[in-house]
């Protein structure tokens, strides 16, 4: 490690910070420190530094917002890549948007509503970056980023850039290409309508007062944390088996919305995962359905 520590140091890539706690970078404010973190300061830093590791072997993780991630007590191993500085750029051509892979995804819907473009406007309370949201294929109300998306900058494992086509992606619920053939979004390009300004406000403004009311979006959660099985929702499952409100030491299901884990104050993420363990056996046991967790679950068990 202190090799590849030199090694970045000499490429100039960035902030590099042995032994960073991860808890502050993640929505959950849970989890262990990372043996190294680097924030690179843009995208040929990026790309640098995933050569670096890449030649000595050192695993790395990718973060932007640290959304839908529960990182471990014990931390990351190896290497973790924050997006930041350098990719949080936006765009505007005619329809066309442009976005860093670092860009709030809320941010993005915003910025581009007031602009009189729509397609977003789903977007509006999802707690992500863009390039998360291409890993994932983020969605709500009706949509997903593979209605909107056009093509992806991807920089692969190798170091090497590729742009991607949206039917290269290969969409499909919370899924993507990258989920099989590693890569960091590090910018999107959205195909977006014209449309009137007040009739996105008017839809933005819908959908954000359906998430206040139905979700706690001012407390510690990574969003939700089970995705939904066929046929079904996965909150509804958990209300039914009588689990709002249940909790595991610092862990609580929300007594708002039953598939948000919320952080009450000093949760570890063996808390959660107990929860969630708590969850999935009670929901198969009651009604025979398997939940599929959502969240990414990172670091040294």
């Amino acid at each position: 490690m202190r090799q590849v520590i030199q090694d970045l140091l000499a490429a100039r890539v960035g902030d590099i910070l042995p032994n960073e706690p991860l808890a502050p970078y993640t929505t959950w404010k849970i989890g262990g420190p990372a043996d190294v973190l680097v924030a690179p300061s843009g995208k040929a830093e990026l790309a640098e530094t995933i050569r670096i590791l890449q030649r000595s072997g050192q695993p790395f993780l990718t973060i932007g917002r640290g959304s839908n991630m529960l990182v471990s007590d014990k931390g990351v191993r190896g290497v973790v890549v924050k997006l930041g500085k350098g990719l949080d750029h936006i765009r505007i051509d005619d329809t066309a948007v442009t976005a860093g892979g670092a860009v709030s995804l809320i941010t993005l819907s915003n910025v581009v509503g007031k602009q009189g473009l729509s397609g977003l406007e789903f977007a509006g309370g999802i707690p992500g970056t863009v390039g998360g949201a291409v890993y994932m294929n983020a969605g709500a109300h009706g949509s997903d980023m593979s209605r909107i998306l056009k093509e992806a900058e991807i920089v692969l494992e190798t170091g090497e850039t590729v742009r991607l086509r949206n039917d290269e992606m290969k969409f499909a619920y919370r899924h993507s290409l990258l989920h099989d053939r590693p890569g960091i979004v590090t910018e999107a390009v959205l195909e977006l309508a014209r449309a009137d300004r007040k009739q996105i406000a008017q839809a933005m403004a819908a959908n954000k007062e359906r998430r206040i009311k139905t979700q706690p979006l001012h407390l510690a959660t990574a969003g939700s944390t089970f995705r939904n099985p066929d046929d079904h929702h996965a909150a509804r499952l958990i209300e039914e088996a009588g689990l709002k409100g249940y909790r595991v030491g610092g862990a609580e299901v929300s007594p708002l919305h039953a598939n948000f884990i919320i952080n009450t104050g000093g949760a570890t993420a063996s808390d959660v995962l107990q929860l969630m363990d708590h969850i999935r056996s009670t929901v198969r046991d009651k009604f025979g359905v398997s939940l599929t967790p959502e969240v990414l679950v990172v670091g040294e068990r």
